[in-house]
């Protein structure tokens, strides 16, 4: 049920920052829906594309394309307040990280995938809406440039499928890593952890 609820919370968060990542691109609103319901609910998506999990979430449940929508909407109509809370959307964006990713660890689980799957499922349904995000708006996903934010997944991943292994209840581990998850994201943006960073310079001849 917490899970639940921070899950409707975090897609009408991450929606409003597809619809943001739209008007930067000078999008009508048709473009602007469409971002905004990708942002929140491609990962997903393309979690259960991969695993053959059908129907997909959003099918399943259609009132959470009507909260995607409606904070779409709320954002168009509120953008130039919006970053005020630019701080706001970034607590609810980590917290909604370690929610999609421990879902998306849950239905692999339940299908009976192994642990690496399972991890996998994980970080697609809670990276890859934002890569989905800003391909279409011609990007280079933020995911990839910016702190540790896929890498949180994984390692929420990685406890989740350890302590349940381990023998804990369910609900103690998912309560667990979801608190383990989001401060290690919070400490990545407080402090600015990166991954290791290619760099190549091609030489002219």
């Amino acid at each position: 049920m917490l899970l639940q609820i921070i899950y409707i919370i975090a897609i009408s968060a991450e929606a409003m920052t597809g619809a943001l990542a739209a008007g930067r691109r000078r999008m009508d609103m048709f473009g602007v829906i469409i971002i905004a319901t990708v942002t929140a609910l491609g990962g997903g998506s393309l979690r259960d594309m991969v695993l053959g999990h059908y129907p997909m979430g959003w099918v399943r449940h259609p009132a959470y394309l009507g909260y995607v929508i409606t904070a779409a909407l709320i954002a168009t109509a509120l953008a130039r307040w919006m970053h005020h809370l630019r701080r706001t959307f970034l607590i609810l964006d980590g917290l909604g990280l370690v929610a999609f990713t421990l879902i998306g660890c849950a239905v692999a689980r339940n299908a009976g995938h192994p642990a690496a799957i399972i991890m996998v499922a994980g970080m697609l349904t809670g990276s890859f809406g934002g890569v989905l995000r800003d391909v279409l708006c011609n990007e280079v996903p933020l995911i990839f440039q910016r702190e540790l934010y896929a890498v949180v997944s994984l390692l929420t991943g990685g406890a989740y499928v350890l302590l349940l292994e381990a023998g804990f209840p369910e609900t103690t581990v998912t309560l667990g890593c979801l608190a383990g998850g989001f401060l290690i994201r919070l400490l990545a943006i407080r402090y600015r952890w990166e991954m290791p960073k290619f760099v190549y310079h091609e030489e002219l001849h």
